[in-house]
């Protein structure tokens, strides 16, 4: 299960790079607005990682905001992007928040099985 979710993980960072990285007319637009739609793509960044890499949560939480960083800077060499720190900011808290749910999903699973479990 580990390696699927994985996969998932890698997989979604890889569009999220495409999206924001690739021409601006193939990124997915919707009725969010920019903000919106980085929080939405990188609540969802986080959460998959979140769940990917449950070992080392402030290492895993330091890869995301560092990979925000990165994309956000190299859009300064990408016709027709713009870097700008706001969409920085956006990002790397809707990545901690997706990151924060997935601990708590986590830990609630873990209490489930720890209860349903026999003492």
């Amino acid at each position: 299960m580990t390696i699927l979710l994985r996969l998932f993980a890698w997989s979604l960072a890889a569009a999220v790079a495409f999206a924001t990285l690739g021409p601006p007319g193939l990124r997915p637009h919707s009725d969010l607005g920019q903000d919106g739609e980085h929080a939405l793509a990188f609540v969802l960044l986080g959460i998959a990682f979140g769940l990917a890499y449950t070992s080392n949560r402030w290492l895993t939480a330091a890869f995301a905001i560092g990979l925000t960083g990165v994309l956000e800077l190299l859009q300064l060499w990408m016709p027709g992007r713009h870097a700008r720190l706001e969409d920085f900011v956006v990002d790397a808290l809707a990545a901690c928040i997706g990151l924060a749910a997935a601990a708590a999903l986590d830990w609630i699973i873990k209490r489930a099985r720890q209860s349903a479990s026999p003492s």
